[in-house]
């Protein structure tokens, strides 16, 4: 259960930026992507209940994996019904390999600065400006702090 995001903050310490936060919007895209096509030619295909419901979370991961919203769980759904279609089904194997496998690896690292997620349970930064007045060492209270070294002088 997120409560403002403090499970996500546990999960991750840091949200990527820069090129690694780059790579894993590509990765995000990519898998997202694909499991959203496979799922979706299935869902069209007038294929039976289970199927449907099977097509049906998987899309809805893939878009959630594409969002980069609630990434450690869409990547997990991912995970465990591309690798559990490796043994179920003969065709593909390998996408359903290289999918799961991708996605399984982003529900571990993390979807990246770039995502929804970032922006919803990532730190923030509250800058008040000019509200606080420093003292002479830089504390808020405006009072002087006592360093070890200062003691030492006055001693």
């Amino acid at each position: 259960m997120l409560c403002n995001g403090c499970e996500l903050r546990r999960l991750y310490s840091t949200f990527a930026g820069s090129w690694p936060g780059a790579g894993l919007l590509l990765l995000r895209l990519v898998v997202g992507s694909v499991v959203v096509v496979r799922a979706g030619s299935k869902l069209w295909a007038g294929a039976p209940l289970h199927a449907t419901l099977t097509s049906a979370s998987l899309a809805a991961s893939g878009v959630l994996l594409i969002a980069g919203l609630w990434t450690p769980l869409a990547g997990t759904v991912v995970a465990v019904f591309e690798l559990s279609h490796i043994l179920t089904m003969a065709p593909d194997r390998l996408v359903c390999l290289l999918t799961g496998t991708v996605a399984g690896a982003l529900a571990m690292l993390g979807p990246g600065r770039w995502s929804v997620d970032a922006r919803l349970f990532g730190w923030k930064r509250i800058d008040l400006g000019g509200a606080r007045q420093t003292g002479h060492s830089g504390d808020a209270s405006g009072s002087r702090t006592r360093t070890r070294d200062s003691l030492t002088n006055e001693r």
